[in-house]
């Protein structure tokens, strides 16, 4: 099968053409959304405008907490799971995005949050959201030194606790390594 590049082309998956499929749900979503939190919202991302799959909604850090709330339980909506929590190193200003992948189990609907973070700001944590943040959290600050604001127990959950730096932010050196000759002291209050 030969597929034009245009992005306007349908590309088929294996749950069929998801404009059409879920192009009228998406629109309808984000007309709400943009009702509802209009200052908050800083742009909007279609598939079929743009080469994505999934409608992208960048917010304000400030906003996050309350917008993800009423996308999880406003009817209509109810992106009621996290699928994925993750960051991007963009290289450019505001370096970071956050990126917050929900999908609807009532709709099968699948949408996409984005928080630009400049670097050393801090990101309000969702915990109260969705509880499962807590370890995606932790490995966003492990992986790319994004702290989150009022998170219970922020700390590195993959790098050894004394490795200087963080790996997937795109300045870190390729090739680095850190040995340690002594092993790592053990926390014994964290294993009652």
């Amino acid at each position: 099968m030969d597929f034009d590049t245009d992005i306007h082309t349908s590309v088929p998956t294996n749950y069929g053409d998801w404009i059409q499929k879920f192009g009228e749900t998406w629109k309808s979503q984000v007309s709400r959304l943009q009702a509802r939190f209009s200052t908050a919202i800083t742009e909007v991302r279609m598939p079929g405008e743009h080469p994505i799959d999934v409608p992208i909604i960048y917010v304000k850090k400030e906003s996050i907490v309350g917008l993800l709330s009423f996308m999880k339980t406003e009817q209509g909506l109810e992106y009621n799971f996290l699928a994925d929590l993750t960051a991007v190193d963009e290289e450019a200003e505001p370096r970071f995005e956050m990126v917050y992948n929900l999908y609807s189990m009532v709709s099968k609907a699948r949408i996409r949050v984005k928080v630009r973070v400049a670097e050393g700001e801090e990101v309000p944590t969702i915990i109260p959201v969705w509880a499962g943040a807590n370890w995606a959290e932790r490995e966003v600050y492990d992986m790319f030194g994004i702290k989150f604001t009022g998170h219970p127990d922020l700390r590195r959950i993959i790098m050894d606790e004394r490795w200087v730096g963080h790996p997937l932010r795109k300045d870190f050196p390729l090739r680095s390594y850190q040995l340690f000759t002594e092993p790592m002291e053990i926390h014994t209050e964290l294993l009652e």
